[in-house]
């Protein structure tokens, strides 16, 4: 879940623990407001992965942890 204070192009993509990308989650603009992503990782190991949310001069990468 993200929030927007003005129109912006956004980009959420999510990185193994190597760097490689895995997956691409939102590439678009997206109007102010709050907004949310659902992400499938059923076809993934088990471990940490990270992912970066971008949307205008912000930028903010995070790690996450996916347990089956």
């Amino acid at each position: 879940r993200f929030s927007l204070a003005e129109q912006s192009q956004v980009t959420l993509k999510v990185y193994n623990i190597l760097g490689k990308e895995i997956a691409t989650l939102v590439n678009d603009v997206q109007s102010s407001g709050v907004h949310e992503v659902s992400f499938d990782g059923s076809g993934l190991a088990s471990g940490v992965y990270f992912y970066t949310l971008q949307a205008g001069k912000f930028t903010e990468t995070r790690k996450m942890i996916l347990i089956k």
